[in-house]
């Protein structure tokens, strides 16, 4: 018998159990990981709460985990409540696969005033990740800035200029959408380092923030290259550039407004003691397509900022790290004998949620090649053991089931639905 443990259980570590169980059949157990007591990481976390038809791919993974040779492990945080070198000897093979929830610091002066925020935490707010729970963003100025020119910077935007209406058939969480009916946000700035053709947006989020209510896109004309050079353009990109090329020839006047601020660097944050403005330099392309400043600098007056620049995988200790490239060192997935990684753990915060499924795959070739029929290690039986030992609670995915239907039925009586009210104090004394 062989048994995996798998550190994470957002796509990559799903996809890697996947692969596994069908790689070994009923020659496995595998127990996946997770420092939350609820599954699906990013799934969960990082998918807006308007996008249902992404979530869905959900219940693939719970196919996966209601069989019996995989199990889900919540609340246990390892470094924590169990180390590396302990699951090393527990398992035949440990798959780290934790993704990368951190935030890219911003390092702007002003960048730890009041009002400044992750998307990692903004993100989490509105999708009731309980560590973000009372974050209470301010919304009660005109203006925000949202820095990055990517499919969260979007993502931000189009949760900001909603009206409650339009997130009928969302999950978004209650505190959430009571705040932002509050909202005063009249001005949404997207700001970008270089130009519309190296926009890392898709054309579907893109062509939405045409048809919100009271929202409306504006890209200025001047910023848009030449028509003739989008042919050079990959046809994704090619197709987002035609969506910023009609917001910029057909304007549409609505209360909000989403601007597109391309060549764009932000430089600092001024405030007393919270966000009051940013202040920009205006940037050109070189050769190589990299952004420099040209010196020429403006403020936008705003109450907050969201930094979208991307995402870091946190280290843990035992396993080495690429602080440069903000991912565990590895080769190919294998970090250390008995020890893999996938996923953005893997390769850093690049791909789709679909690139996890080959990442998950390959992993289950090399653990194959690597361990054979297993070595007759102690596995989940072990890790009960050692956990009841330290008096960590686990919750496994039919505890997690409970408590679901538990809150699903407080929204039949009337009560506002919260996600995870029910386990929130569990995290917070997790720390």
């Amino acid at each position: 018998m062989r048994h995996l443990a798998v550190i994470g259980s957002g796509p990559a570590g799903y996809y890697s159990a996947e692969a596994c169980q069908k790689l070994f059949g009923e020659d496995v157990r595998i127990d996946i990981i997770d420092r939350l007591p609820v599954p699906y990481g990013l799934i969960r976390f990082g998918v807006a709460p308007d996008h249902q038809s992404i979530k869905a791919v959900s219940r693939r993974y719970e196919a996966v985990a209601l069989t019996d040779n995989v199990r889900f492990v919540g609340n246990v945080l390892v470094g924590k409540d169990v180390s590396i070198s302990e699951l090393q000897h527990l398992y035949d093979a440990v798959i780290v696969a934790t993704g990368a929830p951190h935030d890219r610091p911003l390092e702007i002066p002003g960048s730890d005033l009041s009002g400044v925020i992750g998307s990692a935490a903004f993100v989490g707010w509105y999708n009731g990740h309980p560590e973000f729970a009372e974050l209470e963003p301010p919304l009660d100025g005109t203006g925000a800035v949202i820095i990055g020119n990517g499919n969260v910077a979007l993502d931000v935007a189009r949760i900001l200029a909603k009206t409650d209406r339009e997130f009928l058939g969302s999950d978004i969480v209650a505190h959430a959408l009571e705040h932002l009916k509050k909202s005063a946000l009249r001005h949404i700035t997207i700001l970008g380092r270089r130009g519309p053709h190296q926009i890392a947006m898709t054309t579907k989020e893109l062509g939405e923030l045409g048809h919100l209510e009271r929202a409306a896109p504006r890209v200025d004309p001047s910023d848009l290259p030449e028509e003739g050079a989008d042919a050079l353009l990959e046809p994704g990109v090619r197709k987002s550039v035609a969506h910023l090329r009609d917001f910029a020839a057909n304007p549409v006047a609505k209360p909000v407004t989403i601007e597109f601020d391309f060549y764009a660097m932000p430089v600092a944050i001024e405030g007393d003691g919270k966000v009051q403005r940013i202040v920009v330099e205006r940037t050109e392309l070189d050769d190589q397509l990299r952004s420099r400043g040209t010196g020429e600098r403006y403020s936008i007056d705003c109450s907050m900022v969201v930094s979208c620049i991307g995402y870091s995988t946190p280290p843990i200790e035992g396993v080495p790290y690429e602080h440069g490239r903000g991912r565990f060192a590895n080769d190919e997935g294998r970090i250390l004998p008995g020890l893999y990684c996938v996923g953005w753990a893997r390769r850093g915060p690049t791909g789709t949620i679909g690139t996890n499924r080959p990442d998950g795959y390959m992993i289950a070739d090399k653990i194959a090649e690597d361990i054979g029929g297993g070595a007759g290690k102690a596995g989940r039986a072990g890790l009960d053991a050692l956990l009841g030992e330290r008096g960590v609670e686990i919750i496994t995915f039919r505890d997690w089931q409970k408590i679901e239907q538990a809150e699903t039925q407080r929204a039949r009586d009337g009560a506002p639905r919260e996600k995870f009210v029910v386990i929130e104090e569990m995290i917070r004394a997790k720390g």
